[in-house]
């Protein structure tokens, strides 16, 4: 081959498109329930597929495959499908696009806006699947992260990129609670879940709870139960790439997410859909393999990156603490909050529990003595609940136990501290400087004075 030929051929070789790859299309034979079953289809397993039958297009996601079959679920309703119909797939990964201009807008699961203040204009593509870290790379948690609620800051005190669970039943204020931490939190941005909620529930976080003053610097992803399971599934991943977008910026962020319960049994309903064998409860083994898998994304950056401290709600059905999802989200998070119906009853809010509530990174975030002074607390009021039938019907005898006399004298005081408004803020340092009040034989751990108001007096033994 001359010379000249060969640069005239390599000329051409440029000037021709790079060819496009083959897609194989497939065919719809069966649908069963929310199963879509297709033959002749060539994707893999995460790839999303378009039905199309006449006018429908309808998107879905191979989620398993048997033999020559593979099994699809739909992320939007399905209607006017038949037998026959292509399966065509998408070129396209699981990507959504993420920006700066995600701030103070309210999206659904596809990243659309619903909120009606127009389109959104932001560009970077990220994978729902996130980005694993090296867990010896993670900067270790030991810097509180101020969530402007006095029985948290105090003695359940939350670190900079740790991972809670709020577990609650229905109706004790696990929403409102949410709420007050978006407002007044310091971290620099926050995230929001609402996974698998009453449709009713996302209109009233927003505009009654989280307010214009949190909305303005949160990013609000709404996938409501009526959802399909595969759009829910694919929210709280959203959610949580939304977070490692603004982490990777060098930003703290406030992740919420509610709730991890929603978001495990959307994957059930997947899952048993296509033929997987239920293990505990109704629950398939996939589920308990799902949420280590969200919730591992969460948690500080390499060394110079940002944060993602994150809570997730956990429903306990019927207050059964010991629910599957509960029990295996307790095991994988950093530490859990106990809301209490019967502390929701008498009108104690926020209704925490501190005798089954627990802070695992408290210890490394905050000083010894504010640890110290943190125990005595707890101690007092479960001492004084452990011995409160006996109180309450006078068989007790003062003076028989000097610690149940200090409870007893204590608990007034110790309830005022646990209790707060629901527009009320009280900042990390007063928190602490009121806990250093109620226990004033103890060394200061409070390294700067109150911003306002007086600490809580502890009221005196009487002789």
């Amino acid at each position: 081959m001359s010379k000249d030929l060969g640069s005239f051929l390599n000329d051409c070789q440029r000037w021709i498109p790079e060819r496009s790859p083959v897609i194989v299309e497939g065919k719809l034979t069966r649908m069963v329930g929310l199963t879509l079953e297709a033959i002749g289809l060539n994707a893999t397993v995460g790839e999303r597929c378009l039905v199309i039958d006449r006018q429908n297009r309808i998107e879905a996601e191979v989620v398993g495959f048997q033999d020559d079959k593979a099994f699809l679920m739909p992320v939007q309703p399905i209607s006017g499908l038949r037998s026959g119909a292509r399966v065509v797939p998408l070129e396209s990964a699981s990507e959504l696009v993420i920006g700066d201009e995600l701030l103070g807008r309210v999206v659904n699961g596809f990243g659309e806006p619903i909120d009606g203040k127009g389109p959104l204009s932001c560009r970077v593509e990220q994978s729902l699947n996130g980005v694993v870290i090296n867990p010896l790379h993670r900067q270790p948690i030991r810097e509180p992260l101020d969530v402007g609620i006095r029985a948290i800051n105090g003695l359940l005190t939350v670190g900079r990129g740790q991972r809670l669970g709020l577990f609650a039943g229905s109706g004790v204020g696990k929403s409102m609670l949410l709420g007050m931490m978006t407002r007044f939190t310091t971290a620099d941005i926050i995230v929001v879940g609402l996974i698998g909620e009453r449709g009713r529930e996302v209109k009233e976080f927003i505009e009654d709870i989280l307010g214009d003053e949190g909305l303005a610097r949160s990013v609000v992803v709404a996938s409501p139960a009526d959802d399909a399971p595969l759009l829910r599934l694919r929210a709280a991943q959203y959610t949580t790439s939304i977070a490692e977008f603004f982490r990777a910026k060098g930003k703290n962020v406030l992740m919420l997410m509610d709730s991890l319960t929603r978001f495990a049994q959307a994957q059930r309903e997947i899952a048993l859909a296509i033929g997987e064998p239920p293990a505990t409860k109704g629950y398939p083994p996939s589920v308990f393999a799902r949420i280590p898998q969200l919730v591992e994304r969460a948690g500080n950056a390499e060394a110079g990156g940002g944060s993602i401290t994150a809570f997730y709600t956990v429903l306990t059905e019927g207050d059964d603490q010991q629910d599957p999802v509960a029990d295996a989200s307790r095991a994988i998070l950093d530490g859990h909050f106990v809301l209490n119906r019967r502390l929701a009853e008498e009108g104690h809010y926020p209704a925490i529990d501190i005798e089954q509530s627990i802070s695992r990174a408290m210890p490394q975030v905050v000083s010894a003595a504010h640890m110290k002074q943190a125990q005595t607390l707890k101690q007092v009021w479960a001492r004084y609940h452990q011995n409160r039938d006996l109180i309450a019907i006078g068989a007790y005898n003062s003076g028989s136990d000097k610690d149940i006399d200090e409870a007893i004298q204590m608990f007034p005081v110790v309830r005022g501290f646990l209790q707060q408004g629901l527009n009320e803020q009280v900042r990390y340092q007063e928190s602490v400087a009121q806990l250093q009040a109620l226990a004033p034989g103890q060394p200061s751990a409070a390294p700067s004075p109150m911003k306002k108001g007086r600490p809580l007096a502890r009221p005196q033994r009487s002789q």
